[in-house]
C-alpha cells in the first residue's frame, strides 16, 4: 500500500515538474508537506540504491544490526557462506536486509519489509531493533527462507512507549527473496509474531491462533483444539450483559499455551473476548480469576491474575506476574489502564490481596 501510494505521489510530482519546466508552485499546485515527503522519499531511495558493498552502509546513513548479522549458506547463491545483514536507516528507522558475499559485495538487498509499513503513508517508522532472525525451509522447496522479527515502539497514540513485535518471512528464490504480504498480514494480525517457532508453526505446519479471533461460537473453538480451564469456568449474572458463561482457556501453538477468555451466552455464542497475555509468549500459570465489582459502580467486573513467560535476550525463560481488570460498562467491558500504572504485581500477590488494593485504589475503605 505504501509503495503504491508513494509511486502515485512521485508520478504526480514528476508530471507537475515537467509541465512547469522543472519547478512546482508548492503553494498553489501541491501542498508543501507533500513536496517535502516526495523529495525525502526520493533521497531515501537513492541512498538505499547506492549501497553496493558493505563499505557503503555508513556513508548512506545506515547502521548494521551487528547482533543479528549471521553467516549462512543460501542454496541459490552457491555453496559458499554469505552474510545476512540487517541494516537500519538512522533518520527514518526503516529496516533493510542485505545478503553480501565474502568480499563484501551486496548480492541482494530489499527494504520492502512489513516493519516498514507500520505507519502507512509516512517515512518515519517505529522499528527499534531486530528481535530475532531464523533460517528455515518453510515452503519445502529445498531453499532456506528467512524469518525476521522486529521490535517496534510508537512515540504517540494509545500504545505509546509499549514495545510490540512485527514478523515477516522472506522466501528464497533464484538468487533473491520475495515476500507474500498475505502471510505477513496474518502473522501479525493474529499474534503469530511472538517467536520464530510461532511463525514456523503457521507457515510450515498450518497451525495458527486465528481461530481465537475469528470463532463465533464455543463449539468452533473446541473443534479447533481450544482447551477450557474448567476450574475457572462458570455462569455469572452480569448486570448489563445478562447471564453469561465465563470461559478461560488455551490453545497450544508451537509449545506455547496461548491464553484467552470468552464470555458465552446460553446459546453457545461468543459475545465478548479478552486477551490478558497480550505480547507474552506463554501462559505460565493462571493464579486466579474472579467476577466482582471493584470500582464501586454496582456492576461486576472481571479480575485476572496470571503469570506469563517469554524468552529473554539469551534464550532464557523469563516470567512476569500481571493483573488485568475488565470493567463492566453499559455497552460491554473496558480494559483497565490506570490501575496497571498505579500498581505493579509481584510474584507474592494473591487474588484476595489484590482485591483489597484495587478497591482501595477506587476509594473503598474496607473489603465487603
Amino acid at each position: 500500500m505504501v509503495k503504491i501510494w508513494i509511486s502515485l505521489v512521485l508520478t504526480t510530482f514528476m508530471i507537475l515538474s515537467d509541465v512547469g519546466g522543472g519547478a512546482v508552485d508548492a503553494g498553489s499546485e501541491m501542498d508543501q508537506e507533500l513536496v517535502r515527503l516526495v523529495r525525502d522519499y526520493q533521497a531515501y531511495q537513492e541512498s538505499f540504491a547506492a549501497i553496493e558493498t558493505v563499505n557503503d552502509i555508513d556513508a548512506n546513513g545506515y547502521e548494521v544490526m551487528e547482533s543479528q548479522s549471521f553467516p549462512v549458506v543460501l542454496e541459490s547463491f552457491g555453496q559458499e557462506e554469505v552474510t545476512f545483514l540487517p541494516i537500519m536507516d538512522t533518520q527514518y528507522h526503516r529496516l533493510a536486509v542485505l545478503i553480501a558475499d565474502q568480499e563484501g559485495r551486496v548480492l541482494f538487498k530489499t527494504n520492502q519489509l512489513e516493519t516498514n509499513n507500520r505507519f502507512l503513508g509516512q517515512l518515519e517508522q517505529p522499528t527499534r531493533d531486530v528481535a530475532a532472525v531464523s533460517f528455515h525451509d518453510l515452503n519445502e522447496d529445498g531453499l532456506t527462507d528467512i524469518i525476521l522479527i522486529t521490535n517496534c515502539q510508537n512515540d504517540t497514540g494509545a500504545y505509546a512507549g509499549k514495545t510490540y513485535k512485527t514478523g515477516d518471512v522472506l522466501f528464497q528464490q533464484d538468487q533473491s527473496f520475495y515476500r507474500d504480504w498475505r502471510i505477513s498480514d496474518k502473522i501479525n494480525r493474529f499474534s503469530m509474531n511472538k517467536s520464530a517457532k510461532c511463525i514456523v508453526s503457521y507457515v510450515k505446519e498450518g497451525s495458527s491462533t486465528e481461530i481465537l479471533y475469528t470463532a463465533s461460537t464455543l463449539d468452533e473453538l473446541l473443534d479447533n483444539g481450544f482447551q477450557i480451564i474448567q476450574e475457572n469456568s462458570y455462569y455469572q449474572n452480569f448486570e448489563k450483559q445478562g447471564r453469561l458463561k465465563v470461559v478461560p482457556g488455551i490453545i497450544r501453538i508451537a509449545q506455547y499455551d496461548v491464553f484467552m477468555i470468552y464470555l458465552v451466552n446460553e446459546q453457545g455464542h461468543i459475545v465478548w473476548s479478552f486477551q490478558p497475555m497480550e505480547d507474552y509468549d506463554n501462559l505460565y500459570a493462571l493464579r486466579g480469576m474472579i467476577c466482582k465489582d471493584v470500582d464501586g459502580d454496582g456492576m461486576k467486573d472481571i479480575v485476572v491474575l496470571g503469570k506469563y513467560s517469554y524468552d529473554g535476550p539469551d534464550g532464557e525463560v523469563l516470567v512476569d506476574s500481571k493483573c488485568d481488570i475488565y470493567y463492566q460498562r453499559t455497552d460491554g467491558f473496558s480494559v483497565d489502564t490506570a490501575f496497571a500504572d498505579y500498581y505493579q504485581c509481584t510474584e507474592e500477590d494473591t487474588m484476595k490481596e489484590l482485591l483489597v488494593i484495587i478497591r482501595e485504589y477506587w476509594g473503598w475503605r474496607i473489603e465487603e
